[in-house]
């Protein structure tokens, strides 16, 4: 019997993880946000009033076969041009796909058919959704774009309108899967959007399947900065994650120094963790090329051993 899995996020962090489910041999969903509003996503929404395809674009290449001709394609992106500079191929097929289909879960569908992937990407929700902040000054901060590059930290995040109604296929994906990642990725800008759509936090404590955090191995600087890894861990905790995850993996190399952005994972902050409620195990994940990601060898590693 193929058994699920369904990976929660955005950005480039998740690809990794979808590649590391089919190279386990999952049936395997994306759930992704649709709260970007930059680049070639927040020019196409802008002027096409679609929802932004970059986030599932990219998880629609990674379920692509590593070969593929098509799946270069999609990820092309044109750096010349005075109104192609920056958009992605894909992203233009995906709007494109929009049209003719009359829908964005249409023309994901039909360019998931195109490049043969392995498994299927869904929003986690349709609704015109505008990403904010609270910073830790105290101020707001409005779009995903200004929350990433906030000057302070950011304390909390909610979607304007506010409890967005969930995509169905996605709750449904998550509330019977075999297994749940979520992440990694930007916490407030790719990850907790998703969780502040009414229902998708629900399914995930309803799913009786290993509910598993990707911690990231780097912050980024404003959003994150300073955190670590039980910083992240109560940041889901505090949007509404309580109870609805069982196991976080977090990064711990003994025989290296820290970089000064690392996401620390040690003992004492897997004990901060603990005292959350939520397991924490500790592996080397990092890619040792690009030390602020994570090694998809690595990290499928560690999947196989939690999940």
């Amino acid at each position: 019997m193929t058994r699920t899995a369904v990976a929660i996020g955005g950005g480039t962090g998740l690809p990794a993880v979808l590649r590391g489910l089919l190279g386990l041999g999952y049936d395997v969903t994306a759930v992704v946000t649709v709260a970007d509003d930059g680049g070639s996503s927040g020019l196409l929404r802008r002027e096409l009033g679609m929802l932004p395809p970059g986030d599932a674009r990219n998880c629609l290449v990674a379920l692509a076969d590593p070969d593929s001709t098509l799946a270069r394609v999609f990820a092309y992106r044109f750096p010349h041009g005075e109104s192609l500079a920056g958009h992605a191929l894909g992203n233009l097929v995906i709007a494109a796909l929009a049209d003719i289909r009359g829908g964005f879960p249409e023309a994901l569908s039909a360019a998931a058919e195109l490049l043969g992937a392995r498994g299927r990407v869904l929003p986690s929700t349709l609704a015109d959704v505008r990403l904010h902040a609270v910073d830790a000054a105290g101020s707001e901060v409005a779009g995903q774009v200004n929350v990433a590059h906030s000057d302070a930290p950011v304390e909390m995040v909610y979607l304007e309108p506010a409890d967005p109604p969930a995509y169905a296929p996605a709750v449904e994906a998550i509330a019977e899967a075999d297994a749940v990642v979520i992440g990694p990725g930007s916490l407030y800008t790719s990850i907790l959007p998703n969780f502040l759509v009414a229902g998708v936090a629900d399914a995930l404590r309803a799913c009786r399947g290993r509910r598993v955090y990707v911690c990231n191995v780097a912050n980024q600087r404003g959003e994150t900065g300073g955190m670590d890894a039980a910083d992240h861990v109560a940041a889901l905790v505090g949007h509404g994650l309580g109870g609805a995850i069982d196991t976080v993996i977090v990064h711990e190399r003994a025989d290296a120094p820290p970089a000064a952005d690392s996401v620390l994972g040690d003992a004492a902050t897997r004990e901060r963790i603990a005292a959350l409620g939520l397991e924490a195990r500790a592996f080397d994940v990092i890619d040792p090329a690009n030390p602020l990601h994570h090694s998809a060898a690595l990290l499928q590693a560690a999947l196989a051993e939690v999940l």
